[in-house]
């Protein structure tokens, strides 16, 4: 089944643009599907890659490009320390290597092929471990990490230091990175050296160094939490498939306004 709808901005888009902000899919696949001829306008086949939808335009993604979509997959790994969730350098690993059949904890019904380019849907350092979202799906890669997200990431950390009062409310609201002023975090003290935070953005190093600068040194730091997913009981250097209702799960939680 198709999907379509009418474009009734009063000026003009860039389909490629529309159907991201529509949801359907990123502008990058929407160029792709554009491509194929798998969109229509008017019901004749767009191929025009900057083409421009005016107020009253009909636009349709046909069944089988709904139907490419849907063959993306999304993995969801325990990334143990040593891996590096981006690109590598030098003599890195990269965590997407870890994404073999060996390692599949459970099943994955939609798999057809491991020879797959799934990027990774966050920053998790070399040195910590935990949640890791790999992905080819534009449209979730834009709810975890576009700019306009605000989904919440969840860490426990063990710490080197004094735990104070003051320093808590520091991490919380008051520190600065690279001349700019950090979003508020949740923080929480569970015991003399572990500490719960929730962010809503993700700086490089970010708690690393947010501990750093009141002179706590993060001993280990495993990430438990995207939105709704949780690490859970999934084993270290293991991984799972998304299903489709965590999918739209993580969409949903995108949506929503940061709490304070």
């Amino acid at each position: 089944m198709a999907w379509s709808k009418k474009f009734s901005g009063t000026e003009p888009v860039r389909l490629n643009k529309w159907l991201a902000e529509e949801g359907i899919c990123s502008r990058r696949e929407a160029d792709a599907l554009i491509s194929r001829g798998l969109v229509t306008v008017n019901e004749t086949s767009a191929v025009d890659l900057g083409f421009k939808l005016t107020e009253g335009d009909f636009v349709s993604v046909t069944s089988a490009g709904l139907a490419n979509l849907k063959k993306q997959i999304s993995v969801i790994l325990h990334k143990p320390v040593g891996y590096v969730s981006g690109q590598p350098e030098g003599d890195q690993v990269p965590a997407a290597r870890l994404i073999s059949q060996k390692n599949l904890h459970g099943s994955a019904p939609f798999l057809s092929s491991l020879k797959r380019s799934f990027a990774p849907l966050g920053r998790l350092d070399q040195d910590s471990r935990g949640l890791l979202i790999l992905s080819e799906d534009g449209v979730l890669a834009r709810a975890v990490i576009g700019p306009e997200s605000n989904l919440e990431k969840e860490y426990l950390v063990k710490v080197a230091g004094d735990v104070s009062d003051p320093k808590l409310e520091q991490l919380r609201s008051g520190l600065s990175l690279d001349g700019k002023e950090l979003q508020p975090a949740k923080v929480a003290k569970i015991n003399d050296s572990v500490l719960r935070f929730i962010l809503t953005e993700g700086r490089n190093r970010q708690i690393r160094r947010m501990c750093a600068l009141v002179e706590l040194e993060v001993v280990d730091l495993v990430r438990i939490r995207i939105g709704s997913i949780k690490l859970a009981n999934l084993p270290s250097g293991k991984w799972r498939q998304l299903t489709s209702a965590e999918r739209s799960s993580l969409l949903e939680d995108s949506k929503k306004p940061a709490e304070k």
